[in-house]
């Protein structure tokens, strides 16, 4: 684990305000973004530190989660970078809720209704006139009491709004087709939208049942370790076909109709969500 740069000490302040004296943890440190976990006696925070090229894309996050309802943020520059506070969201992840499942171990009806959350929460952002732009299966994060709450939104933007000058992609494995045929063929900036959100959505889901990607790359002739822009203009053209892994069908066949559909015919997240809940039925 590395040391917090000394430079970068207003957000330990920042994060003493909310949680009281404080123990940090790394979580994470890799291409200029690093995250520590913050705890003290009155809660826990997240703290974000972006330098280099990270740096815009830690700023754009830290004002996306200035603007969006139910989240809190503190930011503030320092010699290298942007940092930002926020608090700490509590909870396993998505992937994490259906690990039961991908082992075989039952957890069915709580991985459902985790699944059904996400979709929930998906659809209030749209709702709000948002899209995510980065959906995986580590970015829902469920509560206690069955709030899911998002996470990352680095590559958000509010609907009307292109907050970056280039958009080379997140996740290639969930990123729709119409997506990645923009990227391939511009002009950019590249606009994400809630259509294809929807497909990381829907993909989001089916990783976290099977625990691989719901395309079969090996069929298309992309083995691991194919450069990223050769998938890429293979799932723009659609031609890789899908997993047939399928140790949940009722929940599958109906992320195989988003996964497939054409972008004017996906389920919204909402639509997605009642889709989800007649699984259980």
């Amino acid at each position: 684990m590395g040391e917090f740069p000394a430079e970068a000490r207003e957000a330990l302040s920042a994060a003493e305000a909310f949680c009281g004296p404080i123990e940090l943890t790394e979580i994470s440190n890799r291409r200029g973004s690093a995250v520590w976990k913050a705890d003290g006696p009155r809660g826990s925070a997240s703290i974000k530190l972006g330098t280099g090229e990270a740096a815009e894309v830690t700023a754009r996050e830290a004002s996306v989660l200035d603007q969006l309802p139910g989240y809190t943020v503190t930011a503030g520059r320092f010699a290298d970078g942007i940092w930002y506070v926020t608090p700490w969201l509590a909870g396993p992840s998505t992937w994490q809720v259906f690990r039961p499942v991908r082992k075989g171990d039952g957890g069915k009806d709580e991985a459902l209704a985790a699944a059904v959350g996400l979709c929930r929460a998906v659809a209030d952002l749209h709702a709000d006139g948002w899209v995510h732009g980065d959906l995986q299966p580590a970015h829902g994060i469920h509560g206690e009491d069955g709030t899911v709450r998002l996470l990352d939104f680095a590559w958000s933007r509010r609907i009307g709004s292109t907050p970056w000058p280039t958009f080379g992609g997140t996740m290639i494995h969930l990123t729709a087709p119409e997506l990645a045929a923009r990227i391939i063929n511009g002009p950019q900036p590249v606009t994400t939208t809630q259509t294809a959100d929807i497909y990381a959505l829907a993909g989001t889901l089916w990783t976290c049942v099977t625990g691989t990607w719901p395309l079969d790359y090996d069929t298309a002739g992309l083995p691991k370790g194919t450069p990223v822009e050769e998938i890429r203009k293979a799932i723009a053209h659609r031609a890789v076909p899908m997993s047939t892994a399928m140790p949940w069908p009722a929940l599958q066949a109906r992320l195989r109709y988003a996964l497939l559909a054409a972008p004017d015919e996906r389920p919204t997240a909402a639509e997605l969500a009642k889709l989800i809940e007649a699984a259980g039925g």
